[in-house]
């Protein structure tokens, strides 16, 4: 894994950029681990990125963690009606608008 400086990232920064392409890049501020630069191929990914440092994501999945552990969760099948009952809504609300 690569490292750079702040300030050297700032001086360089497109080179740094396609240099994340092949692997992440630590960016150090006064030589301590500051930052990460990494390269992302498309939106799945970056959205994926993003949800996995959402603290109110994290904190929905602890919470259903807890309610499953405690047996309050639901059923697969019972789960899957839900998502598709609310799809059809959604779908429902985009036609009629």
């Amino acid at each position: 894994m690569k490292s750079a400086s702040v300030a050297d990232v700032s001086t360089h920064f497109s080179v740094y950029l396609e240099a994340s392409e092949k692997g992440p890049i630590v960016v150090t501020r006064n030589g301590k681990p500051a930052a990460v630069l990494l390269a992302v191929t498309d939106e799945d990914e970056l959205e994926r990125l993003l949800m996995a440092h959402s603290p109110q994501l994290q904190a929905i999945l602890d919470a259903a963690g807890k309610r499953f552990q405690n047996g309050e969760g639901i059923p697969e099948e019972e789960f899957w009606e839900k998502v598709e009952a609310n799809s059809r809504k959604r779908r429902k609300r985009k036609t009629t608008a």
